[in-house]
């Protein structure tokens, strides 16, 4: 019994230096397991009599509760103990200054495709981007290009291939939705072009906006209308437009529109026309009964007129400087 009082003590000086979780588990392993100190000692207690064992068993048993609960608390201790440690560490000093947050800024020709889809849904067409790699067909044939057009070449066009192709021009998706669709219809084509061409005022890869209506008695005023009212929006009013006779292969009649620049020149800032009668035909649209207009425009030439900017390689450098001049009231 003396034996067993003095061991309670020893154990009670344990768990109070242990200052650590794996030392404290350590201790109740060594007292309280399978091996431990406590099954060791009821293994010795078959030689005692029948009241010996009861008495001590009672004891052991007491000790036993003692170490548990102990051990318990310590642990408890020892886990607000890490924790304080913890917060003390991990503190945030509120006397700091606050870190500054950069913000973002819309890249200029994501704002110009948003103004742009924003002015025609009022109007309303809908918007589709499309396929950027297209086979020749969508690409040339369909749109009445003659198989020695100059834009077939490689010097002007990323060829994937004997029939595939990235597309040069947005007018591609006019065949798909002509042949997926029946008339009346509006709609846009925002997306990426590639043309093999590289200076100042030319990149491989540029944005384009093809517009398309198909309905009944649609006419070259109609079209004349909307490229005005287009054009006099996204400038604020503030400039001087024409119309000049062109040639497009997929319109006839064609015109190109040029706006009066600050310096008093006139420049050329989209293509448009009426859908040429076999483009009609090609995608089983009845151009006795319908007619459609179309036009395109390129969404770096008029942001770069917009605002001013020389190079149209500045869009595609990733200069925040360059960027974050721009603010819009979105």
């Amino acid at each position: 019994m003396l034996m067993l009082e003095k061991l309670w003590n020893v154990i009670q000086n344990e768990i109070k230096k242990s200052n650590n979780i794996k030392m404290l588990d350590s201790i109740k392993i060594k007292y309280l397991g399978k091996n431990g100190v406590f099954n060791n000692y009821i293994k010795d207690l078959k030689n005692f009599s029948l009241e010996e064992k009861k008495k001590y068993i009672l004891i052991i048993n007491t000790i036993k509760k003692k170490t548990i609960y102990q051990i318990n608390i310590r642990k408890n201790e020892l886990y607000k103990y890490i924790l304080k440690t913890r917060i003390q560490n991990e503190k945030i000093d509120i006397s700091l200054p606050g870190r500054k947050i950069e913000y973002g800024s819309i890249h200029p020709i994501r704002y110009s495709i948003n103004y742009i889809k924003d002015f025609f849904y009022k109007l309303g067409f809908q918007s589709i981007s499309g396929f950027e790699i297209e086979d020749e067909y969508h690409n040339f044939d369909a749109l009445n290009i003659p198989k020695n057009h100059p834009s077939r070449n490689d010097q002007d066009t990323f060829w994937l291939g004997e029939n595939r192709l990235l597309r040069t021009q947005t007018s591609s998706m006019q065949i798909h939705i002509m042949k997926k669709n029946k008339p009346p219809m509006r709609f846009i084509f925002p997306g990426k072009v590639y043309r093999n061409d590289y200076d100042a005022t030319h990149t491989p890869m540029f944005h384009q906006v093809e517009g398309l209506i198909v309905e009944k008695n649609i006419n070259f005023t109609h079209l004349k209308w909307i490229i005005y009212n287009f054009i006099h929006d996204f400038f604020s009013n503030k400039i001087s437009i024409r119309f000049r006779p062109s040639y497009f292969p997929f319109t006839v009649p064609s015109a190109e529109v040029d706006i009066m620049t600050n310096n008093k020149t006139w420049l050329e800032v989209l293509g448009c026309g009426m859908v040429h009668p076999l483009v009609l035909k090609n995608v089983n649209i009845n151009s006795n009964i319908y007619s459609a207009c179309a036009f395109g425009l390129g969404v770096e030439r008029i942001t770069m007129l917009r605002y001013g900017i020389s190079d149209i390689r500045s869009f595609f450098e990733n200069d925040l400087r360059f960027i974050k001049q721009f603010k819009y009231n979105i």
